[in-house]
């Protein structure tokens, strides 16, 4: 049948029939039951000094009060929170008086945020947190609305003189630990820290060569050896094998903390540098002993001495 023969009725069926499916959608969704003690997620449409509201795809929205949507101190709805967020939020009453239903985030928080904190501690997740409070040992930072602990030890690689410095402090952390049942959440940055440092440390390495011969300062001595330090952030090994053309027994008999000494670099590996002094010692005796031994060619002591028996009178 051409277009011109189809009847009105016949050429809008298909976009009644998509538009029926919609509509029915809709409808079964505005028939769902919902409980108080549910946890159902909606869209935020709106936001006000006191609640935010939610599209449920219901027949009622869903509020939320401001002192029910978070814990974390200093929390703002308006700053956090934009419209079209979902959010998921546990049925408080399913009428609260003007037809809407009241849900609270903090309760669904209470049963989410742990399965939540167990996934980004599985997968190392990195958390961009502040610090909202400083206690005895460490300081206090907010995730998932949790209240997480972060020690001291935590919180650097060096030692913390003062933890007020890191007040409303925005730092990274990971989950280091945690306990549902003890409502114990422990966080850290230490570990995000090393492994910056690590590839800092790598990133420099990678611009020394085998064979640069610099100076730097023994930072520590052990029974293999001394680490020396040489500036920015990197240092090496010199082998006790490595200190002395003399065979000593510990390298304390040749260096102490703090000297200066000159050092060649006489291999990379594993991101680590190995350090030679001896080498630069050997260095020193080859250019002496070519100096010393640097003759004329035997052509020449030949003609001298030619020159020397031609002038002498028997």
């Amino acid at each position: 049948m051409s277009e011109e023969m189809k009847t009105p009725e016949e050429m809008t069926a298909p976009q009644n029939q998509e538009s029926m499916e919609d509509y029915t959608q809709e409808l079964e969704a505005s028939f769902k039951k919902i409980e108080e003690g549910d946890i159902i997620t909606g869209t935020v449409i709106s936001i006000s000094d006191t609640e935010v509201t939610l599209d449920l795809r219901y027949y009622a929205e869903g509020i939320i009060k401001n002192e029910d949507f978070s814990r974390t101190p200093g929390f703002s709805v308006k700053e956090h929170v934009s419209v079209g967020d979902e959010v998921s939020a546990t049925v408080v009453k399913t009428d609260d008086g003007r037809g809407n239903i009241l849900l609270s985030r903090v309760e669904a928080n209470d049963i989410l945020a742990w399965q939540k904190l167990q996934e980004l501690k599985d997968n190392k997740t990195i958390l961009d947190v502040t610090v909202k409070g400083v206690v005895n040992a460490g300081v206090i930072a907010y995730v998932e609305d949790v209240r997480g602990f972060i020690p001291a030890s935590k919180l650097s690689l060096s030692y913390v003189e003062n933890l007020e410095d890191y007040l409303n402090k925005p730092i990274q952390v990971r989950v280091f630990d945690l306990d549902k049942e003890k409502n114990r959440l422990i966080l850290s940055a230490r570990e995000i820290l090393r492994e910056k440092a690590e590839e800092e440390r790598k990133a420099r390495i990678s611009n020394v060569a085998v064979g640069l011969v610099t100076e730097g300062v023994v930072e520590s001595i052990q029974p293999y050896g001394a680490f020396v330090s040489l500036g920015n952030g990197l240092s090496g090994l010199v082998h006790i094998s490595q200190i002395s053309e003399k065979r000593i027994k510990t390298p304390s008999e040749c260096l102490s903390v703090g000297d200066q000494v000159k050092v060649k670099v006489i291999a990379i590996k594993d991101g680590k540098l190995s350090l030679s002094m001896k080498a630069l010692n050997d260095v020193a005796a080859k250019e002496i002993e070519e100096e010393t031994f640097e003759l004329p060619k035997s052509e020449e002591v030949t003609t001298n001495l030619g020159s020397l028996f031609k002038n002498l009178k028997l």
